[in-house]
């Protein structure tokens, strides 16, 4: 019982978004750890044709996020992220019938729809529940989100271990059923309403609002980082350092347990626009001084390249987790309530663009000129974040009016 308060929020509503968060991140774990894999070892794809089908995807998102938040602000999100469980459960089980590039890229579309209708329906839902302190909840449920990645990620291992193709039919299978199980779970979550709200914004406010454009483009900028833990360091571990293969899952446990264990409590210290601010300045420097230390593995002896690694990593994921509070503060803080859902969809197209360019920018970067790229790169969070907080200043005052 002691364990169960520990790890779960006292409110019923935030247990129940707590656990479907856990299980749709339980299945994108899943994913993200086999489904290239899946597509290039079962399917037969070549690998060029299957990183066209996630850009797609991602494109596709960018466009389906908006109209389904905005969908969630007329309707209730409840309802609508109920239905976007049920999509998911149709287009992710009509990935085992993929066969041919033209179905993939099809299936890959939809899956890219659905899979940004969940983020920007859960954001209402976040928003209703998160109680007196909601920075805290945000944190927890990213902090939860994180771990059920890993732990996907783990479960799909003995997949790419067996090797076989019903290995991965069944991580796939697993994948469909977390999108119908955290549906099924939303049924227990009690009727709210969100306090202030009076029906939806008919119109694209969220397109016109400039101080909310504004963070998601510091944002969109800030969110090329998410790639280097997944793109661009395992590659540059391999093919650039003398450090042994196993620092890969040894540095993405390490990112991993940190942000499970500091989240909620960097989190608590951002609860505004301004604390977002200066959370995002430490965002940029811890951010430059991990992937500075990072660059400077490369040419040294093995166990010096792992400990300078580790402590990249380390800052790196201080950097990560400040701009995640301060992302998630924009995000809800600057929505009106009334139409949380459209804004969480027009936020999530900077993350979007983000999601489909860095792999290039990585590439362009760090990984075609070395040292000076990994500059280029750092310097360019760093100014981001520095410059954050007057911009959004900046652009938050009134406009002024001439005077007759």
């Amino acid at each position: 019982m002691a364990v169960t308060a520990v790890l779960l929020p006292a409110d019923r509503g935030q247990r129940v978004v707590a656990m479907t968060s856990f299980v749709h991140s339980f299945g994108s774990g899943l994913f993200i750890a086999a489904g290239a894999l899946f597509f290039t070892r079962v399917v037969g794809l070549p690998a060029p044709q299957v990183a066209g089908g996630l850009f797609a995807a991602a494109m596709t998102g960018l466009v389906a996020g908006v109209y389904v938040g905005h969908l969630a602000d007329r309707w209730g999100p409840k309802r609508v992220q109920i239905g976007v469980a049920v999509c998911g459960t149709v287009v992710n089980t009509g990935l085992l019938l993929v066969d041919t590039f033209w179905t993939y890229l099809l299936v890959s579309m939809l899956s890219g729809a659905v899979i940004a209708g969940s983020w920007s329906t859960l954001a209402p839902l976040v928003r209703g529940f998160g109680g007196p302190t909601p920075a805290v909840f945000r944190g927890y449920l990213r902090s939860v989100g994180n771990l059920a990645i890993a732990l996907g990620a783990v479960a799909a291992g003995f997949a790419i271990q067996l090797d076989t193709r019903a290995a991965f039919l069944t991580v796939m299978i697993c994948r469909s059923l977390t999108y119908l199980i955290s549906g099924l779970i939303l049924l227990w979550l009690p009727p709210f309403t969100l306090e202030g709200s009076g029906g939806a914004d008919r119109g694209w406010a969220a397109l016109r609002d400039r101080t909310y454009l504004a963070a998601t483009a510091i944002n969109a900028v800030m969110s090329l980082h998410f790639a280097v833990p997944t793109f661009l360091l395992p590659l540059w571990i391999v093919d650039h350092t003398a450090a042994p293969r196993w620092t890969i899952s040894a540095v993405l446990v390490l990112n991993t347990i940190l942000v499970v264990v500091l989240q909620v409590r960097i989190s608590r210290n951002v609860a505004d626009v301004p604390s977002a601010g200066r959370a995002m300045r430490w965002a940029g420097t811890a951010l430059w001084v991990g992937m500075l230390l990072m660059a400077l593995a490369e040419g040294i002896p093995p166990w010096s390249g792992v400990l300078l690694l580790a402590a990249g990593v380390i800052a790196y994921t201080l950097g990560e987790i400040w701009h995640s509070a301060a992302s998630a503060e924009y995000s809800f803080g600057l929505a009106p309530i009334h139409a949380q859902g459209q804004y969480a969809g027009v936020f999530g197209l900077g993350h979007g663009l983000a999601e489909g360019v860095s792999p290039a920018v990585m590439s362009a970067l760090p990984l075609a000129l070395g040292l000076p790229g990994w500059l280029l790169l750092a310097t360019l969070f760093l100014a981001t974040g520095l410059a954050c907080r007057p911009l959004m200043a900046h652009v938050s005052r009134p406009v002024p009016r001439p005077v007759r």
